[in-house]
């Protein structure tokens, strides 16, 4: 396989991806238009059934389709064409903090945008208080999908989950009602405390987890399924709740006659 960088006289390619009545390679697609993006002016050959698609296979000796070549010499596949062209490419084990950074600013737009429904303007307090809200809604949203894959990973480092597993599946659904009740505004004599608690646990597990016994984990943060490591996303997510949960104590207290 080639790993030299890409010249300019690097413009002829070729790509054999599968093209069937029911099924379309996605990769032959994303390999097809990297390619055309990149300059290439490309031969597209296609795989039109499953003994085609093997025949190739064989003849060159590969075990997956698409595969791409340049100046008569393979490529290879879309990773190894991504590689060739200076990207990178993830696994599925790469550690990522795309997850919590998609979802925290989606929590942003949203608390912005209901703000500006509500009050025709931005105004900065209510606006933090919907994004704290808006993200817990959210977070637990990802747990929810998979309560169980996410128990097995809390279970790794919740103090509290380690003395009492149904904790591990509580958690979610008490985040998501705390955080539901929190942005309506209302029920604060039960959002407030379940907030401070379920913060308070959590933010003392992951920092006796990360900084104090030096492990090395997954956080379960964004669900069982993410790559996100442990640490500062996690204990940000339960100083949040900590934080909202005081911020709208003193918000009572001062209502209060």
């Amino acid at each position: 396989m080639r790993s030299e960088p890409l010249t300019s006289k690097h413009r002829q390619a070729e790509i054999y991806r599968m093209v069937m009545p029911g099924h379309i390679c996605p990769y032959g697609l994303k390999s097809l238009d990297l390619l055309k993006r990149n300059g290439f002016s490309v031969r597209d050959h296609h795989l039109t059934s499953k003994a085609e698609t093997e025949a190739f296979k064989a003849e060159h000796g590969v075990k997956t389709t698409p595969q791409t070549f340049i100046d008569g010499k393979r490529i290879g596949g879309h990773d190894d064409l991504v590689e060739f062209l200076g990207g990178t490419t993830a696994t599925k084990d790469t550690v990522t903090y795309q997850p919590v950074i998609a979802l925290f600013g989606m929590a942003a737009l949203m608390a912005l945008a209901v703000g500006w429904i509500a009050e025709g303007r931005i105004v900065p307090v209510p606006a933090i208080e919907r994004f704290i809200s808006t993200a817990m809604c959210l977070l637990a949203l990802q747990k929810l999908k998979d309560v169980e894959g996410f128990s097995t990973m809390f279970l790794n480092y919740d103090l509290l989950a380690q003395r009492w597993v149904p904790y591990a599946y509580i958690y979610a659904y008490a985040e998501a009602l705390a955080g539901l009740l929190m942005l309506a505004g209302i029920m604060m004599w039960l959002s407030i405390p379940l907030a401070l608690f379920i913060g308070t646990i959590g933010a003392v597990s992951v920092f006796k987890a990360v900084y104090i016994d030096k492990r090395e984990l997954k956080c379960a943060c964004v669900g069982g399924d993410s790559n996100v490591p442990l640490g500062f996303v996690s204990l940000t997510e339960n100083l949040m709740m900590i934080a909202m949960a005081v911020w709208m104590l003193s918000k009572t207290g001062m209502a209060m006659p």
